[in-house]
């Protein structure tokens, strides 16, 4: 495969984004990315897409997205991999460029979940689940999360307020971000008295319902740009069993660490040649699996990384450095792209307040389903 540059990116506020559509969102981001690249308009376009079929009653965003941003008659479609459509995206748009058979594509992740009503989005999120095992019977996303999270506590002997470090972290670097739902800092105390979601799972272990959209821009000649150049070390994926009750252990997410794996090899590394990782910290839960299932800590103690203040910007292993899922926002087709837009930025040097210091490697891991799918990529300053 050929090497691949990143050579733009682009990103809306995650907010809720109420004067502005899904086809308008996704336009203001691939047309920063597509500015950014200073390239012109790619050859082929890759979107990444959870739930627009539903809660926006628009398919074929393909189409509706090349044409909104005048890219008339290019390749344009949409990948949908759950939470974790916006990666799988970016891995179609990759094997794209790396084989040859196009020099460039533009890959943009868009959600746009707040006009709808709560109880439909929360009937979309569980169609990443097994229907028949599990969202037939009136589980939610969240409620399979606090299972998880649960059965966590049972088996090392954690409580739930354990797990406030995630979102303390992720809270405190998302003030720095303009792009970023939430700008205030939060304190264990808030952690604690947070009202229940579904037990043990908080309002502050939980990522928010929000509007998003970012882009990547990216080809197979060096950019003579304005950026510190940026390239793909490594990009692999794996699956699990969709419904919990199937997995081997539950505890680790084997997709994760098999994926991880994969990308390590890819890159020619190992864990602590990681300088930043955005994990899909969309519930603490996931936080400390992903942590465990990718080598940064043995299983069982990811709540102790973030309680050692081991995952901030100064840390062994910088997490969320822009607030992550928790903080920054969570719009779900859109996700796996802000990850990689935010490895990016700290390996151009371009990450501000909270810019880390190792920053020739950058790790992204974008998870779809419970764990079901999930893509991890390595992206290697030049």
């Amino acid at each position: 495969m050929e090497k691949v540059y990143i050579a733009g990116v682009g990103q809306t506020p995650v907010r809720e984004n109420w004067e502005k559509s899904l086809k308008e969102l996704a336009g203001d981001a691939a047309l920063m990315a597509i500015e950014d690249a200073e390239l012109g308009y790619p050859e082929g376009i890759f979107i990444g897409n959870m739930m627009s079929g539903t809660a926006n009653k628009q398919l074929q965003l393909g189409a509706l997205i090349a044409d909104w941003i005048g890219a008339h008659h290019k390749e344009s479609l949409s990948i949908e991999a759950a939470c974790g459509s916006g990666a799988a995206a970016f891995r179609a748009g990759l094997m794209a460029v790396g084989s040859g058979e196009l020099s460039s594509a533009l890959i943009i992740g868009v959600e746009k979940m707040t006009d709808s009503p709560i109880n439909e989005i929360t009937a979309s999120l569980v169609t990443a689940s097994d229907a028949e095992l599990e969202g037939d019977f009136g589980v939610s996303f969240v409620a399979l999360n606090a299972l998880l999270m649960r059965r966590y506590m049972y088996e090392y002997g954690w409580e739930a307020r354990d797990f406030s470090g995630f979102s303390i972290n992720a809270h405190a670097n998302a003030v720095h971000n303009p792009n970023a739902r939430f700008h205030n800092k939060i304190s264990t105390a808030d952690f604690e008295r947070a009202g229940m979601v579904c037990d043990p799972i908080n309002l502050l272990d939980a990522s928010p319902v929000c509007d998003g959209a970012a882009a990547i821009f990216i080809t197979n000649s060096r950019p003579n740009g304005k950026h510190r150049s940026v390239s793909v070390a490594a990009s692999a994926a794996a699956t699990d069993t969709i419904s919990i009750q199937h997995r081997a252990n539950p505890m680790q997410l084997f997709a994760a660490r098999e994926s991880a794996r994969k990308a390590y090899a890819q890159a020619g590394i190992s864990p602590k040649d990681i300088g930043v990782f955005e994990y899909h910290d969309a519930f603490s839960i996931m936080a400390a699996l992903a942590l465990e299932s990718c080598g940064f800590c043995e299983p069982g103690q990811g709540p102790r990384m973030a309680l050692e203040e081991k995952i901030k910007i100064d840390g062994e292993i910088p997490v969320a450095t822009m607030g992550g899922l928790k903080a920054r926002g969570h719009p779900v087709g859109a996700t796996g792209i802000y990850q990689l837009v935010e490895v990016t930025l700290q390996l151009r040097g371009e990450a501000g307040a909270t810019q880390v210091q190792r920053n020739r490697y950058g790790m992204a891991q974008n998870i779809g389903g419970s764990g079901s799918n999930i893509f991890t990529h390595i992206l290697r300053q030049e």
